[in-house]
């Protein structure tokens, strides 16, 4: 196995730890437990290891660890990527990328802390930085994502040589979607509803548009709204991309917006239960690194050129 092949891996790998614990800060939210530490950051409570901690605050402390530990991954990838620059300048601008997109990570989740943007907040400023931590998220995973990539040296296949405006646009259109989606877990997490399985579903839509509802309650109507449209757009591409012989991308692709659909039906029917939240988060990342090779497919090899090493 060679030094590459084994950059990849742990690339791959690292990528899969990410998504562990983005799952896991989802929790966190779920639970209401970012307050587990209190407004201290990076001490919990006041203390490097809290003493006789409640289980919001293992929830938490337990997040901040695990965070902490991708960061000692994410410096390992940078140093593995230095030792191969030579051979791929792009190797290790995209490892340094994800460096710092993960900082950002650490700095948008002190922000939370620290303003007690947490529990029971349901504050405007809360909505949007929840919003841009998501941004960020999806940052971090796909520069993640480009370092295997770029480690594997993967040739793009012929199919994927479209305009290359189509991709930004569902590229923009899925960053949208992610943060309505983000604001909208937000708010089925502090004005849960019951099931609407007994048909007034419409009903509850209605309740949702009152003027008297709180601004998370009312916005709940965007993101199912966004998300039908960049599905649509998504799965458009893909197929065209896949009657051109686009192989796995297209294949893989497809099934993901397919899943993601029929999740997110669920997902207003059920009334957003945190194991339907965290899935319906899981293939959403999955599809966001689908959808950003293709973009580094079509950018790095039809429209620079660039050759694989």
């Amino acid at each position: 196995m060679t030094k590459r092949s084994s950059l990849e891996r742990f690339a791959w790998l690292y990528l899969a730890y990410l998504f562990a614990v983005i799952l896991f800060g989802a929790w966190v939210r779920i639970s209401g437990s970012g307050n587990g530490c209190g407004n201290h950051w990076p001490v919990c409570n006041g203390e490097i290891l809290p003493t006789a901690p409640s289980v919001k605050t293992v929830i938490e402390f337990t997040h901040r660890l695990t965070s902490g530990l991708s960061g000692i991954f994410g410096l390992v990838l940078l140093g593995w990527a230095w030792q191969q620059r030579a051979v791929h300048r792009w190797l290790f601008r995209a490892s340094l990328a994800a460096l710092v997109f993960l900082l950002l990570e650490a700095f948008i989740g002190a922000v939370l802390v620290k303003k007690e943007l947490v529990a029971n907040d349901a504050s405007a400023s809360r909505a949007l930085v929840v919003a841009l931590h998501l941004v960020n998220t999806m940052l971090l995973t796909a520069t993640t994502a480009s370092v295997a990539w770029f480690a594997r040296g993967q040739q793009a296949a012929p199919a994927v040589r479209m305009a290359g405006g189509v991709w930004l646009v569902v590229i923009a259109a899925f960053v949208v979607t992610n943060m309505t989606g983000a604001v909208t877990a937000l708010g089925d997490t502090l004005f849960p509803v019951q099931p609407a399985l007994n048909g007034d579903l419409w009903a509850r839509l209605r309740d949702d548009l009152s003027p008297t509802q709180h601004f998370l309650v009312r916005l709940r109507m965007i993101h199912p709204l966004v998300a039908a449209t960049t599905a649509f757009g998504t799965a458009a591409l893909l197929l065209r991309l896949l009657l051109r012989g686009g192989g796995w991308l297209a294949q893989v692709g497809l099934g993901l917006v397919a899943t993601q659909v029929c999740l997110g039906l669920l997902n207003v029917a059920l009334a957003a239960p945190p194991w339907m939240q965290i899935v319906h988060l899981l293939v959403s990342q999955c599809l966001w690194v689908v959808l950003w090779l293709g973009v580094l497919s079509f950018w790095f090899h039809f429209r620079y050129h660039q050759p694989s090493h």
